[in-house]
């Protein structure tokens, strides 16, 4: 039986993978406060895409399902504001969503399976070996993310982070619980175009 749970949420125009990097710059006391929750006592927030609305202004809606989130790293920015750097841990679905007087949005969520480790298959071996050479590029992004280039549903996740896909076509991966058939979708779609990363 899903574990279900009550989850801060913290809606942004983009989509969160287990296992992937989140660098935010924070300013909204809702979500100042939310920060400090979370540190003082070790909880995750949710990440979800936002379908209809604005991260610094009111959300309409979000997409159905997103990931958990946790603080590794925080820093005061030149700016004064503060940034914080997460990875995304494990995906849930929305069951019911709700503001507090703050703006900040709650939910009931209930946490999906995660991916069971899988081989890379022999003939999209080449996305493992290819990734290896472009994480690095990228520098501090995935300064704290642990690499595992031989299970499929890393590497499609990761190539779901790089390649320069739609939020839509993003969430679309997310959503797909078999990490062979993410490989895949990620796979054909990177034949659209050079999979070179950007940041």
């Amino acid at each position: 039986m899903s574990a279900t749970s009550e989850l801060a949420l913290f809606p942004l125009s983009t989509v969160l993978f287990p296992g992937g990097p989140l660098r935010l710059r924070i300013f909204e006391p809702r979500y100042l406060d939310m920060v400090r929750r979370c540190l003082k006592a070790s909880q995750a927030f949710g990440v979800v895409l936002i379908l209809e609305g604005e991260e610094a202004g009111e959300v309409v809606s979000v997409a159905p399902a997103g990931t958990s989130a946790r603080v590794v790293d925080f820093d005061t920015l030149p700016d004064g504001l503060l940034g914080i750097d997460c990875l995304g841990e494990q995906c849930f679905r929305v069951l019911k969503r709700r503001q507090q007087e703050d703006g900040l949005n709650i939910a009931e969520v209930e946490y999906l399976p995660e991916d069971v480790p899988c081989a890379l298959p022999g003939e999209l071996g080449h996305l493992g070996e290819l990734l290896r050479e472009v994480l690095p590029q990228l520098g501090e992004r995935y300064a704290h993310v642990v690499a595992r280039y031989e299970d499929a549903g890393w590497v499609a996740n990761r190539w779901a982070e790089v390649l320069p896909l739609t939020t839509a076509e993003q969430q679309q991966l997310l959503e797909l619980a078999d990490p062979l058939a993410r490989l895949a979708q990620v796979a054909a779609w990177s034949t659209r175009q050079p999979p070179t990363a950007h940041v």
